[in-house]
């Protein structure tokens, strides 16, 4: 029998690590849990709020990420974090229970509001950078940004896992990415977390 091996890594929000299991998470998309409520859907998320010293959790394509509650020390909660993960991942249960993977952060599907179809080519643009140079680069910190919408030169994005909650979001909003689609994208005037 093979010893499987979970890697942690720090994340730049503290209260927050991302574990690595070795093997494939999520086959598409991602998907975040903020509520105990929402982690029902995943018997890996309920177990892991069950320790109830955990605030969030992120499944990424070959991560979680775990979010600890103000005040926890993550010396004495990963452990259990740990154990959770390697009896879920051992024992290769489902990372969903049946017909509740509704809610799949996939690229493309998270719109939160009406686009203007004058905008689409301006928005593909915003997308294509998003997918490809920022999301890679946000999932190496344990999270994900999801496009949320563009509107009269604004861009809505969501922070998840380790960015939301993380005290350089704003900075990361804001000289990062604001920066970076200011720049290949006129159009946009500024960027704003929802």
């Amino acid at each position: 029998m093979a010893i499987m091996l979970i890697e942690t890594e720090t994340t730049p929000n503290p209260a927050t690590l991302k574990f690595l299991p070795g093997r494939t998470v999520m086959e598409a998309g991602t998907r975040d849990f903020a509520t105990p409520e929402e982690a029902e859907a995943s018997p890996l998320a309920e177990t892991l709020f069950g320790l109830c010293d955990v605030t969030g959790v992120f499944f990424g394509k070959d991560f979680v990420s775990v979010t600890a509650a103000p005040g926890v020390d993550w010396v004495q909660l990963k452990p259990d974090v740990l154990a959770t993960m390697l009896d879920h991942f051992s024992a290769n249960m489902p990372l969903f229970k049946p017909g509740t993977a509704a809610g799949i952060n996939v690229p493309g599907e998270e719109t939160e509001f009406a686009d203007n179809p004058e905008d689409a080519d301006i928005i593909a643009q915003i997308r294509d950078l998003i997918d490809t140079r920022v999301r890679p680069a946000v999932a190496n910190d344990g999270g994900d940004i999801v496009y949320r919408g563009f509107d009269q030169g604004k861009v809505y994005l969501q922070m998840q896992g380790a960015c939301s909650g993380c005290p350089s979001s704003t900075a990361t909003l804001k000289n990062g990415i604001e920066q970076l689609l200011k720049y290949y994208v006129p159009e946009v005037t500024e960027v704003r977390a929802v």
